[in-house]
């Protein structure tokens, strides 16, 4: 029987996939056999990160919001590799930290823009650039946060909730061609996520039933199982990924 977890002869975008999750996940895809464009703010840092990666993987500048750099994006996927068949909508942002009621409007909406837009013009693009006609897996990193209320994180909360939700609305609208799914990390070591570690490790190691707090690597083998045809049968599912930590909720 052939191996169904092979990404051979498929091609991967992979946005904010310079760093952290989005990096590890790139490398886990280019380990199944997948060809991995990885965006960035700036091309060096997507070409920096592309070299030390393993696997054949490829930088391209793109800002999350920039609809142009994302039409690009997928012209040069196609042009590179003749195909978009997995998209993982990894990049995100959130500028408006504290409580909800102290926000502002425009950190409120830049939260919402790249948490909620971003992911959907990038699908967008995917779908009318290569998944309408041929079909595809669009991955969105959404969070434990979405899941959940904390303190401090209301507004990403209620961006990566929507995110969730909208990952079920994605997913039955473009059915059967394309399979919709996403991720939810615990608190993972990543830069995005400082904050809610690196002062107080052991805390929230304790409070996490599996003794730690997560890694990329954690969630990259969980997006590349979502890609493969092991998962041909899932769609419009959030997949939990946090060591237990919803159940002890080690962000209130």
């Amino acid at each position: 029987m052939a191996n169904s977890t092979t990404l051979a002869g498929k091609t991967a975008i992979v946005t904010g996939g310079s760093r952290g999750i989005g990096f590890a996940c790139a490398e886990a895809l280019a380990a199944r056999g997948a060809r991995v464009v990885i965006t960035s703010r700036t091309q060096a840092a997507a070409d920096e990160a592309a070299a030390s990666a393993q696997g054949e993987i490829v930088g391209f500048e793109a800002h999350l919001l920039d609809q142009e750099a994302t039409q690009a994006c997928m012209a040069f996927a196609l042009e590179r590799f003749g195909s978009v068949d997995i998209l993982l909508n990894n990049a995100a942002s959130n500028p408006a930290y504290g409580p909800v009621i102290d926000q502002d409007h425009g950190r409120f909406m830049k939260t919402l823009e790249a948490n909620v837009w971003g992911p959907a013009n990038w699908t967008r693009a995917a779908w009318s650039a290569w998944m309408e006609d041929h079909g595809g897996v669009v991955i969105n990193n959404a969070s434990l946060g979405g899941l959940m209320v904390g303190r401090d994180l209301g507004v990403y909360h209620s961006a990566k909730a929507a995110l969730i939700h909208l990952t079920r609305h994605l997913a039955l609208e473009l059915a059967p061609r394309v399979r919709v799914t996403a991720v939810a990390p615990g608190i993972v070591r990543t830069r995005l996520a400082e904050a809610l570690w690196k002062e107080e490790e052991g805390r929230v190691a304790a409070a996490t039933p599996l003794g730690r707090i997560g890694e990329p690597s954690d969630i990259a083998g969980a997006v590349a199982f979502l890609a493969s045809d092991d998962a041909a049968w899932i769609t419009g599912e959030t997949l939990l990924i946090d060591g237990g930590q919803l159940m002890t909720s080690p962000l209130t």
